[in-house]
C-alpha cells in the first residue's frame, strides 16, 4: 500500500528572538514522524512543513512544546442546505481536510460551523470547500480578527517606554559622571526602578530563556537573561556586603539600561520585520470585501465570499473588480497595475478577462464569475511571493550551522572569561562585569535575520515592479547569470503577426487564401489567427477542415474540400519533396525583410505547391531598452527561435543581439541551452509559449512572461507579470542587488561577533555599551535589507518605470 502523500503546511509561529529559535523548531518538527521537510523562516515568522495529511494538531503541538507559540484564530460559517445529520457529518469532513483548519464542529440546529483555524487563514477556501460538498456558507464576522502583529507591536512599544522611563533616573547619574558630576541615587531607589525593569519588562527573556532551557538548546533570550541576572545579582550581593552609611558601586543601572536598549532593538527589528512583509499586505489590500450581485429579483450586495462560479456580477465605475471573471456586458478600461505592474489602462470588452482587485475605469461592466479564492490571480500571485519570501536561500545553511552552536559557544566565552579574569588577579566584580559583556553583546539575531530580511525585502518591491520570484534558490542563482536566451514570438515581438503577403501558384490570391486559413480553422498558433483574421476581413466562406493534425515545429496538415493539405515552414516544404521554383526568389527577399514565411502544398502522390504566404510581427516597444540593459549588465543575449533565419535575424539586427539561433524545433531549444551550460554559462532562458516549457526548466533559471501560459510559468523560476522585455534585466537586477544586501548583512553579522566578543571579553566594553550595540547589530541588518525598497528597474532617461502610473 502506497504511503499518503505529504501536504504543505505553512504556519505562522510566535516568540522566535534569534537564529536559534528557528533552528531549534526546524529540529523539532523534523524529527516527528512522516515529517518530510521543514524550513523556519526568522525574518517572515513561518515554518514551511511538508507532513502527511493530518499532521497539524501534532505539528502544532511539536512548536508549543519548543516553547514557542502558533497564533490562531476562530471563524464562524453561517450554512445552508444541511438536512440530517450527515450533512452536518459530511461539511465537517469536507473542512477538516483544508489547510489550516485545527478543529472544526458544525451545529445541526443553529446552521453553522465553529473553526479553529491557523491566523491568517482565508475564509474563502473554507467556503469554497463547502459549496464544493454541495452546500452554502457565507462568512460571520468575529471578533478579535484584529492584526495580531500590529498588536503585538503595541504591547512592545508599551514595554519599552515603561523600560525607558524607569531607567532614565539610572542613566543620568551615569552620564553626569563622564562631566565630572558625582552623585549616585541611593540604593534602594535604584533597586525600586531596575526591579520593574528585570523582572516585568525583560520577562520576555526569561520566558523564552526557560522553554529553551527545556527544550535543551539555547538562545539569545539566555544569553540576555543570564548577563543582567548577573549584573543585578551582583548589585544585590555589593549592596548587602557595603558598611552602613558607605555607598557601593552598583549595577542596577546596567541591568535596566541593557534590557531598554534590547528591548529596543526588538522593538525597531518587529518594525522592520514588518516592513519586510508589506508587499503582502498591499497585494492582501486589494481584495474586495462585497460585490454587488445580479440575481431575477435584481442586484444585492453580498460578501465576497459568498460568490460561487458563475455569478453575474454588476461592476461600476471605480470600484474594484470583486473576482477573476469574463465580461458579459460593456465597454470599459482596467487598471491592473497594482496586480500586473502594467502601467497603461487595458481596454475590456465583452469576452475578456477581469481580474480580482484590479479597478474599473469609466464604464459599467457586467462580469461572470470564473475563479474564486485560492484560485484567483490575486491569490496565487501572493501565494508566489508568500512562498519565495519564506523559502531559505540555500546559503542560509551556512547560518544555520552556525547558529546552532553560536549559543552555547558563547556561555564558554564567558565563562572562560570568568575563570580568566579571576587567575589574573581580579576581583569578582570586574571578572563578573566582563563575562556579562560577553553574554549581552553576542547577538545571533543579526545572523538569523541577514538572509531572509533581504529575501523578504528584495522579493517584495520586484512583486511591486510586476516580477514574481518563485523561490530563494531562484533568487540565488539569477545573480550569477552570465547568459540570457531569449524566445522571438511573444517575447521580444508582438506575437500578434499580420499576414502581409501573399504570392500564388497556380491559384488566385483569394483561393490561396481561404485554402490557407481552412486549414488554421481552430488553432490557438498566433499565425493560424493571423490567417483566421485576413480570411475575415475579406467576407471569405472556409471549407469544412477533417483530418487535422499538428506537426510540431513544421506546420500542420488536412482534408479541405477533398484535397489533401499541407500549411507550413521552409523545413516542411523539404520534408515533402517540393521545389520552391519560381517562388524562391520572392521568399529570399521577404526573408531578407525578417518576414515569417508559411508555403501551401498540395499533398498526394505528387505534390504540388500552391503559393506562399509572408506575415511580420513588430518587435515589443521595450525590446531594444531591454538587450541595451541586459548588455550593460555584461551579459550576453542569445536569440533562439522557431522562426525562419532571415526572420530571426533581422530581429536579432534591430536589437545588437549577436548570437543567433534560428529554425530550432521546440524540443531542441532545451538542447540548445543544455550546450551554453555546458560551456559553464550560467544561462536564463525567457519565454512565454508551452513550446518554450522544456527550455524555460533546462535553463539555470527560467523567466517566463506572465502573458504567455501557465505551463510556462510553472517550469519559469521567475514570472514577470506582462509582457514587456525590460523586466527582464530589472529581475536579474534586482537579483542581483538583493544577494549583495545578504553578502553584507552576514559580512557584517559576522564581523560584529567577531571583534565585539572578544573586545567584551578583554574588559574594553561595559555592559551598557554591549547591549547598545547588541541592538544596533539586529536593526542595522534590517535597515540595510529595507534600502530595496526604494530600488526601481533602471531605464534610459525619458523613459517610463514598468509599474509606474504615467
Amino acid at each position: 500500500m502506497n504511503a499518503p502523500l505529504p501536504v504543505a503546511y505553512d504556519l505562522p509561529i510566535a516568540g522566535m528572538t534569534c537564529a536559534s529559535c528557528a533552528g531549534r523548531i526546524e529540529r523539532a518538527l523534523s524529527k516527528q514522524p512522516g515529517v518530510v521537510t521543514a524550513s523556519v523562516n526568522l525574518a517572515s515568522e513561518r515554518a514551511s512543513v511538508s507532513a502527511p495529511a493530518g499532521s497539524l494538531t501534532s505539528l502544532i503541538q511539536t512548536i508549543t512544546s519548543a516553547g514557542y507559540q502558533v497564533p490562531q484564530q476562530q471563524l464562524e460559517l453561517q450554512l445552508g442546505g444541511m438536512t440530517c445529520a450527515s450533512c452536518a457529518g459530511r461539511i465537517e469532513r469536507a473542512l477538516s481536510k483544508q489547510p489550516g483548519v485545527v478543529t472544526v464542529s458544525v451545529n445541526l440546529a443553529s446552521e453553522r460551523a465553529s473553526l479553529l483555524v491557523l491566523f491568517g487563514t482565508e475564509p474563502a477556501a473554507l467556503i469554497a470547500a463547502v459549496q464544493a460538498a454541495g452546500y452554502q456558507a457565507s462568512p460571520v464576522a468575529a471578533p478579535g480578527e484584529a492584526d495580531s502583529q500590529a498588536n503585538r507591536l503595541r504591547h512592545e512599544q508599551r514595554l519599552l517606554l515603561l523600560a525607558a522611563v524607569l531607567s532614565l533616573p539610572l542613566v543620568v547619574p551615569m552620564l553626569a559622571d563622564l562631566f565630572g558630576g558625582h552623585w549616585m541615587l541611593p540604593a534602594w531607589l535604584q533597586f525600586t526602578l531596575a526591579t520593574p525593569v528585570q523582572f516585568y519588562c525583560g520577562a520576555r527573556f526569561y520566558r523564552a530563556g526557560w522553554a529553551a532551557l527545556k527544550a535543551r538548546s539555547g538562545n539569545m533570550d539566555q544569553l540576555v537573561a543570564i548577563g543582567t541576572s548577573a549584573a543585578f545579582g551582583l548589585s544585590l550581593y555589593l549592596w548587602w556586603q557595603a558598611h552602613p552609611g558607605h555607598m557601593p558601586h552598583l549595577y542596577f543601572e546596567s541591568a535596566a539600561v541593557v534590557i531598554t536598549l534590547v528591548l529596543l532593538g526588538k522593538y525597531l527589528e518587529s518594525r522592520g520585520k514588518r516592513r519586510t512583509g508589506e508587499a503582502i499586505r498591499a497585494l492582501q489590500a486589494l481584495r474586495p470585501q462585497r460585490a454587488l450581485r445580479i440575481t431575477p429579483q435584481g442586484d444585492e450586495d453580498v460578501a465576497v465570499e459568498a460568490l460561487r462560479i458563475g455569478d453575474l456580477l454588476r461592476v461600476r465605475p471605480g470600484e474594484r473588480f470583486p473576482a477573476d471573471g469574463r465580461v458579459s456586458e460593456g465597454q470599459s478600461q482596467a487598471d491592473e497595475a497594482l496586480i500586473s505592474g502594467e502601467s497603461l489602462p487595458v481596454p475590456k470588452a465583452p469576452g475578456d478577462a477581469v481580474t480580482g482587485g484590479a479597478i474599473n475605469g469609466e464604464g459599467q461592466l457586467l462580469v461572470e464569475v470564473t475563479a474564486l479564492g485560492a484560485e484567483s490571480v490575486l491569490a496565487r500571485i501572493i501565494r508566489q511571493v508568500e512562498n519565495a519570501q519564506s523559502a531559505k536561500a540555500p546559503i542560509q545553511k551556512l547560518v544555520d550551522r552556525v547558529s546552532a552552536v553560536f549559543v552555547p559557544a558563547v556561555l564558554l566565552i564567558a565563562l572562560a572569561t570568568l575563570a580568566g579574569w579571576l587567575l589574573a588577579g581580579a576581583a569578582l566584580e570586574t571578572a563578573l562585569i566582563n563575562a556579562v559583556a560577553v553574554l549581552v553583546i553576542a547577538c545571533p539575531c543579526a545572523l538569523g535575520l541577514a538572509t531572509p530580511a533581504a529575501i523578504m525585502a528584495g522579493t517584495g518591491v520586484a512583486a511591486r515592479h510586476g516580477i514574481l520570484i518563485k523561490d530563494a534558490e531562484a533568487l540565488e542563482i539569477a545573480h550569477r547569470v552570465t547568459d540570457v536566451a531569449f524566445d522571438k514570438t511573444g517575447t521580444l515581438t508582438s506575437g500578434h503577426p499580420r499576414l502581409l503577403h501573399l504570392q500564388p501558384a497556380g491559384v488566385d490570391e483569394g483561393e490561396l487564401l481561404r485554402l490557407a486559413a481552412a486549414l488554421q480553422q481552430g488553432s490557438e498558433h498566433p499565425l493560424g489567427k493571423a490567417l483566421l483574421a485576413a480570411a475575415g476581413e475579406r467576407s471569405l466562406t472556409m471549407p469544412a477542415l477533417t483530418n487535422s493534425r499538428s506537426l510540431p515545429g513544421r506546420g500542420t496538415r488536412g482534408l479541405v474540400e477533398g484535397r489533401e493539405l499541407a500549411l507550413g515552414n521552409t523545413r516542411l516544404l523539404a520534408e515533402l519533396g517540393t521545389q520552391a521554383g519560381t517562388l524562391q526568389a520572392q521568399a529570399d527577399a521577404w526573408q531578407a525583410e525578417g518576414r515569417t514565411l508559411s508555403w501551401l502544398i498540395e499533398t498526394g502522390e505528387k505534390p504540388r505547391l500552391l503559393g506562399l504566404l509572408a506575415f511580420g510581427d513588430e518587435l515589443k516597444s521595450g525590446a531594444a531598452e531591454a538587450v541595451t540593459e541586459l548588455h550593460r549588465l555584461g551579459l550576453s543575449c542569445h536569440l533562439i527561435s522557431g522562426d525562419n533565419r532571415g526572420s530571426a535575424n533581422a530581429v536579432a539586427a534591430q536589437l545588437g543581439i549577436d548570437q543567433v539561433q534560428a529554425e530550432v524545433l521546440p524540443a531542441d531549444k532545451a538542447a540548445r541551452v543544455a550546450e551554453l551550460k555546458r560551456a559553464g554559462r550560467q544561462v536564463a532562458m525567457v519565454g512565454d509559449g508551452l513550446n518554450d516549457a522544456p527550455a524555460l526548466a533546462a535553463a539555470d533559471v527560467g523567466l517566463a512572461m506572465g502573458s504567455g501560459t501557465d505551463v510556462a510559468m510553472h517550469a519559469a523560476g521567475i514570472t514577470l507579470m506582462y509582457g514587456d522585455p525590460r523586466l527582464v534585466p530589472a529581475a536579474l537586477d534586482i537579483s542581483r542587488r538583493t544577494w549583495r544586501k545578504i553578502r553584507q548583512n552576514l559580512f557584517w553579522a559576522f564581523i560584529y561577533n567577531l571583534i565585539g566578543i572578544p573586545l567584551a571579553a578583554l574588559g574594553l566594553l561595559s555592559p551598557v555599551l554591549a547591549g547598545a550595540a547588541m541592538a544596533l547589530s539586529s536593526v542595522s541588518v534590517l535597515a540595510n535589507a529595507l534600502l530595496l525598497n526604494r530600488w526601481k528597474p533602471r531605464l534610459p532617461a525619458g523613459s517610463q518605470t514598468p509599474g509606474e502610473k504615467p
